[in-house]
């Protein structure tokens, strides 16, 4: 994924004595291919809620990490956590009902015929194993993403994120269509379109499309959660191709939009769907939800094992987040939360004619950030990404062009940080 508002060293001249020798160690021991946020980096020490504290004691609202969804540090998912791995951790080869337990609370949160469930550690071995099993199922090869996808860092999935760079993306086996349009007349008609000529370039090549695979929210296309339906022509053309229709969940999953799943606005059901970070809130837990048969033809022939995935303190700290965003109606708050949120970013939007529009599903919302002609202005966005950094609110950007204010905080998110949010955007626009 690009990083527009990455660290230079050459310009971070506010870094202490201590952070700038962390940061030569760091490089030294990590090597190039590791990446920091922002011009200053953040060093932080402590999270708690939507907060973030750094070496120096100085407190940021974060208004980036979906990892953690429920809150840094949510008191009931440390606990649960501890508990558990005070007392046993293994595989999914002994039977442990922490494990059972939570795939059936799983599966109560989604729509049938998706009926089973496999565990791995992070969002990326996930969409893998999707890939996997759809090529498996279908006897096909070829795979649809959109043009500015982030899937995964393995090598499959990397052939799939053209976000990464040219000189990973798109293999041979993969095709890649536009994003949504929100502005076209037919948003839907036209990303359906798309999935059908790549389906028919795939044939030129000799090759079956195997799946389609859709972040819900197509979040580093730009953040097009709109509007409601768009998936369904796609997913019915994908289908009739003898394809499956994979719904990648990782950023849109577990109440971010404002209901459980992403794939949820747009009425339809995906054939697998998977999931990664909010699962753990911070700890390496991940899996897919599939259909009873795709699993079953998949395993027929194929053993499926991972030691780490869906053990019983990954389990427990599972059911922890699930209880959380029950108990404290998180879903609910995203929605509510992040309509103000949006009215207040277009309120500035309309005052200011640097940002353009501004588009939201709950707490992932995307402000696209322009010259004086229209143009996206990613240069722009990084400067702003790094004066709020600088005014302790922490965002990103993302898009094509890196060009749009990336918003999704944890869940706990309230009107009173949207508050802080908004003014500290109004200011960096005003002095950066």
């Amino acid at each position: 994924m690009s990083m527009p508002n990455a660290f230079d060293p050459h310009k971070a001249t506010a870094l202490s004595e201590g952070d700038r020798a962390l940061v030569a160690r760091r490089t030294a021991a990590l090597g190039a291919a590791y990446r920091l946020f922002y011009a200053e980096p953040l060093h932080p020490v402590r999270g708690e809620g939507v907060w973030l504290w750094d070496a120096e004691g100085r407190r940021y609202l974060d208004a980036y990490n979906n990892v953690a969804c429920v809150g840094h540090c949510h008191p009931r998912v440390v606990a649960a956590m501890a508990e558990q791995a005070a007392v046993l951790n293994t595989h999914t080869r002994y039977l442990h009902p922490l494990v059972v337990d939570y795939a059936e609370r799983v599966l109560a949160t989604v729509p049938a015929p998706l009926s089973n469930v496999m565990f791995t550690c992070t969002g990326s071995e996930a969409n893998d194993l999707a890939i996997r099993i759809a090529r498996t199922v279908t006897g096909a090869q070829g795979v649809i993403v959109t043009d500015y996808a982030y899937h995964g860092v393995t090598e499959s999935l990397a052939e799939m994120s053209p976000a990464l760079g040219p000189h990973v993306a798109p293999g041979p086996r993969v095709r890649t269509v536009p994003a949504p349009d929100p502005t076209a007349a037919d948003p839907a008609g036209q990303f359906a379109e798309g999935v059908r000529a790549a389906i028919a370039s795939l044939a030129e090549a000799g090759l079956q499309p195997a799946a389609l695979l859709v972040d819900t929210i197509f979040a580093s296309d730009g953040i097009l959660p709109d509007p409601a339906g768009t998936l369904g022509p796609a997913a019915e053309a994908i289908r009739a191709a003898g394809g499956i229709f994979i719904a990648d969940e990782v950023q849109a999953g577990f109440g971010r939009t404002g209901e459980m799943w992403g794939f949820s606005r747009h009425g339809v059901v995906p054939d697998i769907v998977t999931m990664g970070k909010p699962m753990g809130n911070g700890h390496p837990v991940a899996g897919l939800i599939a259909r009873a048969d795709l699993v079953e033809s998949f395993g027929r022939d194929i053993r499926y094992f991972n030691t780490f995935g869906g053990n019983p303190v990954s389990a427990a700290v599972g059911l922890a987040v699930l209880d959380v965003l029950r108990d404290e109606e998180l879903p609910r708050n995203s929605a509510d939360t992040g309509g103000v949120l949006a009215g207040r970013l277009r309120d500035l939007a309309s005052r200011r004619s640097e940002l353009g529009e501004v588009r939201a599903a709950g707490l992932y919302l995307g402000v696209d950030v322009r010259t004086a002609d229209g143009s996206p202005d990613g240069a722009r966005a990084s400067a702003l990404v790094n004066g709020m950094r600088r005014r302790g609110v922490l965002i990103s950007a993302a898009g094509p062009a890196g060009n749009v204010l990336k918003i999704r905080p944890p869940l706990p998110f309230g009107t009173e940080h949207a508050d802080i949010l908004v003014a500290a955007l109004e200011e960096s626009l005003t002095q950066d």
